[in-house]
């Protein structure tokens, strides 16, 4: 476990430090980045196993389970993927799980 020196220049100043323990709601930005950065193989759209992969790391209970249904939700054009013009969908959908950081 390292050992902080709250002398040290590097310290977190106690403004900056949290007031309540515990993980923080992720903002829709966040999540949207989060679910950018699992598109693999970078064709700008996301597939089923992506979407597992990405909902997986966001903590979800069941994660193929939630990539279906933000496939059903999302999916406005019904090939299969989740483009960049229907990811606010997915966000949106995401939001209401409460997903923390």
């Amino acid at each position: 476990m390292p050992f902080f020196n709250h002398e040290s220049p590097k310290c977190i100043p106690s403004t900056c430090i949290r007031k309540t323990p515990g993980p923080v709601p992720i903002t829709e930005a966040q999540l949207k980045a989060t679910f950018k950065s699992f598109d693999v193989n970078k064709d700008g759209r996301l597939s089923k196993e992506e979407l597992r992969n990405a909902f997986a790391s966001l903590g979800a209970y069941i994660p193929r389970w939630r990539a279906r249904r933000g496939l059903s939700v999302a999916d406005g054009n019904g090939d299969g993927y989740v483009s960049d013009d229907e990811l606010d969908d997915l966000v949106k959908y995401a939001m209401k799980y409460g997903y923390t950081i």
